[in-house]
This record gives C-alpha cells, structure tokens and sequence, in this order.
C-alpha cells in the first residue's frame, strides 16, 4: 500500500507511548500502545528501541513496511535541546521516514488543546506522572522549563504527590508530624495497618515500585474527606500548576491577551474538585485573560496534527484526525 504523504505521529510518555499512522487526508491508518518511554534510565537507543515494534505494528496494520513521508514524535524526556538532537538522530537512524522532527511531550498536549487554523499561542501544563509546562507565543516564539526533577525547580506530579502523602503520613504515625488520615488510609490501601508496614514493604520491594502511583488518588480522596494535611498538598499542586502557567504566560507577554491554557495527563485530566476549582481561581486571580480548557484527548493527537501542519492539510484532514480521538 502507498504511503505518499503519510506520518508516523509518537507521543512517548513516562507512562505510555502511542504510536498512529496518518495519511496526507487525516485517515488514521493504524495505531499502538507500549509502556513508558524513559532515556534518562536506559539510553536513547534503547528508549527508541521500545517504539520500534510499535511503529511495525501500526505500519503492519496499514499493510505497509515504510518508510513514511515524516516522523513528528513528541516525547517525555526530551527537555533538553542536547536530548532532542539525541532522540532526532537516533530516531532518523532508524529509517521509519525521509524526515524527523522531535519536540517534549507537552507541546502535544498544546497543539490538541488549540485551534486548526489561525496563529496558534496558548499554554500547556502536563501534570501526569510528572509535571511540565509549554508555550507558543507570537510569531513562534517559544516558553519552555527544563523539568528534570527537583534540580529545576519542579514540584508535583502523580509520582511525587505519592511522595508527600507517604512522607506526611510517614511523620504523623511516629509523631514527627501533624496527625492525618493518610497515616491510616495509605497502608489500608495495600491490605496494611501502619505505615511501619508500608515503608517495609516499599523499601523491600514487597509493593512494586510501579503500584506506588496508586497512591495519588487515595491523597485526593482524603483531602476530598476534609483533611487538612492532604488538603494542603493538593493546594501546593494547584499552586505550582497556576505557577508555570503564568510565568509562561509572562514570558511570552500573553497576560493581557485572550489565551489559551491547555490542562492536561492524567491529574488534571480527572478534574479531582478540590484541583480543579482552586487551578480555575488562582488563574483567575493571576492571568484573567487566560482561558483553561482541559483536555482529555491523547497527546498522540497533537504529534498527528504538528504533522498535518507540516504537510499543508486542509480543514477536512484536521477533522478526519480529531475525529480518530473523539
């Protein structure tokens, strides 16, 4: 089958990756899902490795073997501009298409959040397992954070919410702390009474590492309940998100202008009450132009329409793609 204008469109995330074959008219062709993409761990080629049976399996399913016309893959962990020009020249290495183009995955998460035609600005906060922010201002200008953990300056994310309740809660039981419900709720959630237990079975791997994600929407679901120490953490997450949006905002002088603010992964993806309506009023209060929208759609989504930009497509082709994600 021809190929003639199509994209492999990537979205690699520290969780999940999705891989879609579109053609030149928005037709989704074919699609894949694999685990976490994580460079930082086990190299860029290793990392690229694990998307290579996923492109097969989407190129497979549209009876085809390659190469592509375009590759427009957006990925967690590349924050870096050494990291891009890694993940570009690995990726081109492996002949999936004639041409490559790499990007973080938050600038997905914004391209599927703003419109199909006109000049594209707007914000993009990711917080999923991680927590990020992305910004397109006029005439291309870019606003970005390099978000590699607490040595930039980050704060919040499912993994490090996970972090501060067991750390509250680690504190409340042997009297380092103020008394919260996360000191009973957390072991419970594991069939455990106390937190001595849950700290033994996490530090001897008794839990997998992998289940302690599981532990965020028990600190929603406490703070939900009323209790002041989760309450606390979850205000200090709405804090950084309104944070990064609104520095970016700043530096791309959109404070006064009717923007865009993309809200996206999974944490703010569940619309938690208690995140979301503080997120909604502290922008409020701090960017009063801005306009939030969450968005639910894959990211995968926004690498499909980088690629429909980069090949011209009409308005057909853009509705063809969203249509693909509902």
């Amino acid at each position: 089958m021809g190929l003639t204008g199509a994209a492999l469109a990537i979205d690699a995330g520290n969780s999940k990756t999705d891989v879609a074959l579109v053609g030149a008219d928005g037709t989704v062709l074919g699609t894949a899902r694999g685990g976490g993409f994580q460079p930082p761990v086990v190299g860029a080629a290793r990392a690229v490795d694990v998307l290579a049976p996923l492109v097969a399996s989407a190129l497979a399913q549209a009876g085809a073997e390659g190469p592509v016309d375009h590759v427009s893959a957006y990925l967690a962990n590349a924050d870096l501009p050494a990291e891009e020009a890694a993940l570009t020249a690995e990726i081109s290495a492996r002949g999936w298409a004639r041409t490559v183009t790499v990007g973080n995955d938050t600038f997905a998460l914004l391209r599927a959040g703003l419109p199909d035609d006109g000049e594209r600005m707007g914000v993009a906060v990711v917080c999923g397992a991680g927590i990020n922010c992305a910004g397109l201002g006029l005439h291309g200008a870019t606003a970005r954070f390099p978000a590699v953990g607490r040595i930039s300056g980050d704060w919040g994310g499912g993994s490090h919410l996970a972090d501060e309740a067991l750390w509250c809660a680690a504190r409340a039981e042997d009297g380092r702390g103020a008394e919260t419900e996360l000191a009973r709720a957390l072991p419970a959630h594991f069939g455990l009474s106390t937190m001595l237990e849950l700290i033994e079975a996490l530090h001897l791997r008794g839990i997998p590492e992998r289940r302690r994600h599981e532990l965020t929407p028990v600190l929603f679901d406490v703070a939900a309940a009323g209790d002041p120490v989760a309450r606390t953490v979850v205000a200090r997450q709405a804090e950084e998100i309104v944070l990064l949006a609104s520095v970016a905002l700043e530096r791309l002088d959109l404070l006064s202008e009717h923007t865009p603010v993309i809200l996206g992964g999974g944490v703010l993806a569940a619309r938690h009450p208690l995140l979301h309506d503080d997120v909604i009023q502290l922008l409020a209060e701090r960017a009063p132009k801005a306009a939030p929208h969450v968005v639910t759609a894959p990211p995968v989504l926004g690498a499909a329409l980088y690629a429909l930009d980069r090949a011209g497509a009409g308005a057909g082709a853009y509705g063809r793609v969203r249509g693909a994600w509902g």
